[in-house]
């Protein structure tokens, strides 16, 4: 508590003058300190926050000095730069997307499709990124968007439309045989046959080979492009359906001709085969027929040329006569006196 001297007479004028103006000089001299504090801190904090380059884990962070691209910090954490004289700029370092605008393509067999897809791109070389495209991911985007476009156009119209249909997940349906060889249409042995799935280079395969040149032009590196959508026109669609169906019909009439053709053929070489063979096996039952009674004839010649043997081959023939003569169910046969067999019985003959 301080004290009060304008009521203590013992105490001059000049001592209460002296006392009251040290009081407001220390007042006074007090408060300009405490400004000129909190200037040096604030400003003080304002130089250390703009000293302070906070890099993440999915950026890249490049510093400039004057405009001019000094350094480029790619590890995260912490560092520092000149407050005033270097600036910084922020370049994605994750792993990004562009989905490409549908667009119209026409194959070498000059149909026209539509082709939606996207691109998974991301940045290699910020420093080339920052020269090429300005630090742009927008910049970026345009340029993906006319080199994958190019090389997408480029690859379907040396393609024709079942080509681009059929190589869309690189993977193929085949039919083969038991030896492992493809069979086309103008294959007709079906015997043994399997389908098989073959590996075959997809469409995002042709157009990746043809995209090679970004990463070393704009530092940035195209890790995929992929067909989201792969249709044919609405105008046009239904007109495309009826040819495809018109064509496919002609195929399959082509392939009924040619195994109508070939069925022919085939039977003709049967029937040709087959009189071959009756003509043979009847030539050669013939010449077993006429053995065969030669054989029986020169059994009967020398039957009839032994006397003692003549007699016996008369009786036998005489009742083999008698039973082809006896039939129905009439069993009695009559015979006059000068028939053959009469006298055979005899012994007359």
């Amino acid at each position: 508590m301080m004290a009060d001297y304008t009521d203590n007479p013992n105490v001059t004028n000049f001592e209460r003058y002296r006392s009251d103006g040290t009081k407001k000089k220390e007042k006074k001299g007090g408060k300009k300190l405490s400004v000129v504090f909190g200037v040096i801190l604030v400003a003080a904090v304002f130089l250390l926050a703009n000293s302070m380059v906070v890099t993440r884990q999915n950026q890249f962070k490049l510093i400039r000095q004057f405009g001019r691209v000094d350094r480029v910090v790619s590890v995260p954490g912490l560092s520092f730069k000149l407050p005033f004289v270097e600036s910084v700029d922020t370049v994605p370092k994750e792993l990004l997307i562009y989905d490409l605008p549908a667009s119209d393509v026409i194959t070498s067999d000059k149909k026209t499709m539509i082709v939606d897809s996207y691109v998974l791109w991301r940045v290699t070389d910020p420093l080339r990124f920052a020269q090429t495209l300005s630090c742009s991911v927008q910049n970026a985007e345009g340029r993906i968007d006319a080199i994958v476009y190019n090389a997408t156009k480029n690859t379907i119209s040396n393609m024709k439309q079942d080509e681009v249909i059929r190589s869309r997940d690189g993977k193929m349906t085949i039919t083969v045989d038991e030896t492992g060889m493809e069979l086309t249409g103008n294959d007709l042995d079906m015997s043994g046959v399997r389908e098989e799935v073959v590996e075959i280079t997809s469409l995002t395969e042709e157009v990746m080979e043809q995209i090679n040149h970004v990463e070393d032009q704009y530092g940035i590196e195209l890790v995929a492009v992929e067909v989201k959508k792969l249709d044919l026109p609405d105008d046009n669609k239904q007109a495309v359906y009826n040819r495809m169906i018109s064509e496919r019909g002609n195929i399959a009439a082509q392939y009924t001709a040619e195994g109508k053709s070939e069925a022919r053929m085939i039977e003709n070489t049967t029937d040709k085969e087959v009189s071959i063979m009756l003509s043979d096996a009847q030539a050669k039952a013939e010449a077993t027929i006429a053995e065969g009674e030669a054989e029986y004839m020169r059994i009967l010649s020398g039957a009839y040329a032994d006397p003692e043997k003549t007699d016996f081959y008369s009786f036998v023939r005489a009742l083999d006569a008698l039973k082809e003569s006896v039939v129905g169910d009439n069993k009695t046969v009559i015979l006059t006196e000068d028939s053959p067999i009469t006298q055979i019985f005899n012994g007359r003959y």
